[in-house]
């Protein structure tokens, strides 16, 4: 039986801890879809556009022959049935984050409960890192090495050149 995972996110940008949770959900399942949320109505808005962080995913994804890229704006069941997955994988990394994707599952399952969600927890070197700590310590030009990927790192300091002058 061939199982296919969503793994969704906004990813702005993509983190080492969202690789980590990528990776190990490539070795659970056949096929993971990677689905970047447009997130237009996140806060101010994400950093980078949607094809950026498609592109930042797809290279920091790149290594992984059974995981695609996909970007998305409708709801997540929606896109998650229109790929044909059998569940959508978090990543979990403190209790705040708990809280608020236990409340999301909630719906989802009442929207679609034939969608599956599943839990990951993170690996405790990622357990701190998210996109908003990574762009507050690029935009002061600190140091990205071991949150982001190469990739990532110099998108980020494109963003905030004065950062690292």
């Amino acid at each position: 039986m061939h199982r296919k995972v969503l793994v969704p996110g906004t990813f702005d940008p993509m983190t080492l801890g969202h690789i980590d949770i990528v990776e190990r959900s490539s070795k659970l399942f056949d096929e993971v879809v990677v689905g970047v949320a447009a997130s237009q109505n996140k806060g101010s808005g994400p950093l980078f556009s949607l094809d950026e962080r498609v592109d930042l995913a797809s290279a920091a994804t790149e290594h992984l022959a059974n995981v695609t890229v996909e970007p998305f704006s409708i709801m997540l069941v929606d896109f998650a049935a229109s790929i044909g997955a059998d569940a959508i994988v978090k990543g979990l990394r403190v209790t705040t984050d708990f809280e608020d994707e236990f409340q999301m599952a909630a719906l989802n399952y009442r929207l679609k409960p034939e969608l599956e969600t599943l839990f990951i927890m993170s690996d405790p070197e990622h357990m701190y890192v998210s996109s908003s700590i990574a762009k507050e310590i690029a935009s002061f030009g600190g140091p990205l090495t071991g949150l982001v990927p190469t990739a990532v790192e110099q998108a980020l300091r494109k963003k905030y050149p004065a950062a690292t002058a």
